[in-house]
């Protein structure tokens, strides 16, 4: 078969995707996080941008924060990168990560939420948690994710055990509108337990993401929101999932966020064809 350049560029990026999409459907995690040298003269360990893509075992997201946070500890810890900051070069434009004695920053998006009336998705609503107060209700365009606040009146314990029906949801939410529910809650005041500013867990059926862990494209969204109802800036956030994870969030004056975790490299291997 005879190409002309453009063309021949568009099929070798098909078959990347592929590839990347065959991947990640057999990693069968949340995401699966590809780096890339943005040049042939570029190298692992010396230079400080890269391109980066995210798959779930579905199809490709714009955004996944943890899978960022990963891609960056790799080049850190594992390929020695010998600079305090990366670059990544992404579907949400450029992201950064920087390295701190205690973790990774990521320096993400701000998306913020809307007032969402409760009528157009109560029926979503209802799938996943039934009969559960719902206090409040927000979506954000810009990451198709719904907010939904429960009741100041539930505790962590609540939120952690509530059982969320995502079967369904395929069949309920059609329209392309919703990709993704965040279930959010206030947070309690310290104690015997470590006081968090809020308390959230992430589903994604329409990704093929039944529950994500830690998910730091949701806290672009929820450090939107939590930041105005609480008056804050600096946030402590922590993920009810059954992994469980928390967050160290800063909302910055240039209208993003930094966000900061750990990572572990816990498995190692190689792909062979």
């Amino acid at each position: 078969m005879k190409y002309t350049k453009p063309e021949r560029i568009k099929e070798l990026m098909k078959l990347d995707e592929d590839l990347h999409q065959k991947i990640a459907k057999e990693m069968n995690l949340s995401e699966t996080a590809f780096i890339r040298k943005l040049h042939p003269s570029d190298n692992f360990t010396q230079s400080s941008c890269f391109g980066l893509r995210w798959f779930t075992p579905q199809n490709e997201v714009p955004l996944c924060g943890h899978a960022t946070l990963a891609s960056a500890a790799v080049l850190f810890h594992k390929i020695k990168n010998v600079n305090s900051t990366l670059t990544f070069v992404t579907m949400s434009g450029e992201l950064k990560a920087r390295k701190e004695e205690d973790g990774i920053v990521l320096d993400l998006p701000l998306y913020p939420a809307h007032p969402q009336k409760l009528h157009e998705v109560k029926d979503l609503i209802k799938t996943a948690i039934g009969d559960t107060l719902v206090q409040d209700v927000r979506y954000s365009p810009d990451t198709k994710k719904l907010l939904v606040r429960l009741s100041d009146t539930y505790n962590r314990s609540f939120l952690e055990s509530l059982t969320v029906n995502t079967e369904n949801l395929l069949q309920v939410e059609t329209t392309g509108k919703v990709k993704g529910l965040i279930l959010t809650l206030k947070g309690e005041p310290g104690g015997q337990t470590q006081a968090f500013d809020f308390y959230s867990r992430y589903f994604a059926p329409w990704y093929g993401v039944a529950e994500d862990p830690v998910t730091g494209s949701a806290h672009t969204v929820l450090s939107s929101y939590w930041s105005e109802e609480l008056g804050k800036k600096d946030l402590h956030a922590f993920q009810c999932s059954k992994r469980g994870g928390e967050l160290t969030i800063s909302l910055r004056s240039d209208g993003r966020v930094d966000i900061k975790g750990g990572a572990a490299l816990v498995l190692e291997g190689t792909l062979t064809a």
